[in-house]
Order: structure tokens, then sequence, then C-alpha cells
């Protein structure tokens, strides 16, 4: 069933008028980061915030232009309590699948934030459960939000740099021991016995990863990971992938994406198609795109971007009266390629450990830098490698210092 006929199924019948009830799950923390928009959906009539799920009461003042919604600490009972239409999963990674599947039976639709769960097993049950109660369920993807992306495809099926040779994506963000002591499941592979996953590739940088992947298009066909950690956690913070797909832009050249968490200095994260007359540079956070083609000056374009709670609302909505349902941008499904490489994360061999630098911080914290991670990590995506087949890696390579 597509989320189009789920839509309509779900809402066959329903009334055809007033705001779509929302349920918010985990308020505190990056679940804050939706109380703008839906101050925004219930100022225009076409949301109301009617529950709020969280283990922790949220104060009055941060819910101003919200109104008094009921709060709990169970997700189903809240759902079915309150008639919610749509519930909204903004909860640790780990919590996903089973508040997930437990609001869908109760009745409602999913605005699912990013990752979407913890394993490729979970991902199948939650889009198997989707299909047997009706229900629609939206990634928070942002960046696939914008039509940055779309306009890179059409660049690229336009000849703008001829065929393709690849896409790389370079990120180097610099953090700190707080970052990771701001809770117990952050830098964890596994918490108490449950898949966390809280990784370089499959967190902080989860929008690159799943940008460059819904640039490309195709279905995966092999994939190489190189793991590594400066800091003292389980997981990985500078981390190397390289993929190959069939059916997509690439055509089996390679996509490549390199990132780190230990840079000396923040840097914004670019995705690069290069091509054998050019390159197209996406900075994915900002919704630009620039043309770089041999003799020509660089050309550069910003687009719009679509908040997908925004477009979660109007598809349903537009399912209530009859009327032609806009498609969601992030649909379950969509992110199936995303979930094979965070499978593939999940189930690699620990990280090794790479010599860093241990230096002072913000407030008491410590940051760890990796030398020369930065231009390593822009080697990689420029040349289309692997950390390890490039010459300045066997200098950074070791136990930390």
């Amino acid at each position: 069933m597509t989320a189009a006929n789920a839509a309509n199924a779900a809402t066959a019948g329903g009334p055809a008028a007033g705001p779509l009830r929302v349920v918010l799950a985990g308020a505190h923390g990056f679940g804050r980061t939706y109380l703008p928009v839906l101050r925004e959906l219930a100022a225009e009539g076409r949301a109301e915030l009617a529950g709020i799920c969280d283990l922790n009461p949220v104060p009055a003042e941060l819910l101003a232009g919200l109104g008094t919604p009921r709060q709990a600490a169970g997700l189903a009972g809240l759902v079915r309590d309150t008639a919610a239409d749509i519930a909204v999963i903004a909860t640790p990674l780990h919590t996903h699948a089973e508040l997930a599947r437990a609001a869908m039976a109760a009745g409602a639709h999913l605005q699912l934030e990013k990752p979407p769960v913890a394993s490729l097993a979970q991902f199948e049950e939650v889009l198997a459960a989707a299909g047997q109660h009706r229900r629609v369920c939206q990634v928070g993807f942002q960046s696939l939000g914008s039509q940055a992306p779309r306009a890179v495809r059409e660049l690229v099926a336009d000849g703008a740099i001829g065929r393709p040779r690849g896409i790389g994506v370079a990120g180097a963000w610099s953090r700190d021991t707080a970052y990771y002591g701001r809770a117990r499941w952050a830098g964890m592979r596994r918490l108490d016995g449950t898949d966390v996953v809280d990784g370089a590739l499959t967190n902080p940088f989860a929008h690159a990863v799943a940008t460059a992947l819904a640039l490309d298009g195709g279905e995966i066909t092999g994939l190489e990971l190189e793991l590594f950690h400066a800091f003292d956690i389980e997981a990985d913070d500078t981390s190397c992938m390289r993929v190959r797909t069939r059916g997509g832009l690439l055509d089996g050249a390679p996509l490549v994406v390199a990132v780190t968490l230990a840079a000396p200095e923040q840097q914004p994260p670019v995705i690069t198609v290069h091509g054998e007359r050019g390159r197209i540079i996406l900075h994915y956070t900002l919704d630009r795109v620039t043309v770089e083609r041999p003799g020509e000056p660089p050309h550069t374009t910003t687009h719009p971007r679509t908040v997908l709670l925004r477009n979660l609302v109007g598809h349903l909505a537009a399912a209530r009266t009859g009327a032609a349902a806009p498609p969601l941008l992030v649909p379950l499904a969509a992110t199936r390629p995303f979930m094979q490489v965070l499978e593939a994360v999940r189930t690699a061999p620990d990280p090794a450990p790479l010599r860093a630098e241990d230096l002072p911080g913000d407030n008491g914290a410590r940051r760890r830098v990796v030398p020369g991670v930065t231009g390593l990590v822009r080697a990689a995506a420029e040349t289309l490698s692997l950390f390890s087949e490039l010459p300045q890696f066997s200098g950074l390579s070791g136990r930390p210092a």
C-alpha cells in the first residue's frame, strides 16, 4: 500500500475540517525543535498539540502558544486518549521501534525522527506495522525536505558535469566530552543489551549519509566500512564508508562518506558529485548548490526547504477531504539504503582507536583532536578513497596518545 493510499484509507469517513491532533514523544532534548512548527501550525488552525509523552513533565513556559496538552508517560494510551492523528517520536534511537509500533497500533500516523530505528530487522517490523495498521510514516531527514538534492539530480541528468565519476562527502566537526556525557546512550553501540548505534555515520552525520544515498537513488550492491574512535566511547567518531550501487545516478561509480567529530575546528559538511567535466557541490545544511566547471565562474543557487511535519500534516489533511495528497517527502520505505548502512555499522567489528590530542574544551569538558584529520576527510571525499588507501592515514592510526 502506498503512503497516499494508506492516508486515504486511514482517514476515510473522518472529519473533513478541524486541526489534526498531534502528540509529541520526547519533548526534552531534540524534541524541543518541533515546538516552533507546532506553534505555527496551531496558529494557522492546521494542527494542535494534544499531548506530550515524556518521563519528565514539561514546564508550562516551554508550551507557550500550544495550549495545555495532556502529559503522560505512556505513548499508546496517550494516542488513544487524545484521539491523536499524528505521533511525533523524538526519543532516543533505541526506543523508536517499540514506540512507533505502539503509536500506529493505537491509531496514529508517524513523524519518526532520524535515524528511524536501530536495526534493519526493526525497520522491516515498523514498515510491516505501517502496512498492517494503514498508517503513514515520515522520517525526519530534514535535508531531504529541501529542493536542493532534486536540483543536483536534474543538473546531472542534463549533463551539466558530464558522466558522474562518484559522490564524495566530507564532514569535519568538533565535539567534546560533554557531547558524549549528555545521555547514557551517547557514543554507545549497545546499552543494557539493546542496540543504540550512536556512531558518526549513523547519527550526527546521518543527514550526510541519507542525502548522498538519496542523490544516487540506487540499490546498494557493495559496502566497505572503516570505523575509528578518538574519544573514549564504544561507537565510531571518525569513519569512512564506500558504497556502490546499481540503478542509480552513479551506475556503479563509488559513493564515499568520510566524517569525523575530532576535528580541530568545525567545518560545514559538503556533498560533491564529481563529473568528467566539473563538479556539483551541495551544502546540504544550507540548501545551496554550486556548479564548478573548468574555465567558467562557479554558479551558486539556493533552494527552498519544506518542514517535514508540515508536509505530513498537508498529506493527511488532503486525504481527509478526498483531495490529491501531496506525497510524503521522506516515507519510511525510502530510507532503506540508509538502514542498510546502519546495519553494516551495527554488525561491524568494534571501531579501532586513533591517536588524538587531549585538549581543553568549554566548561571543564575535554576535546579530542586528531591532527590532520580534516585533510584526511577531504582527501577521501575528493579521491573517493577509504582512509586506509591514503598515504597520510598511516601517521594517524594507532592507539590514543
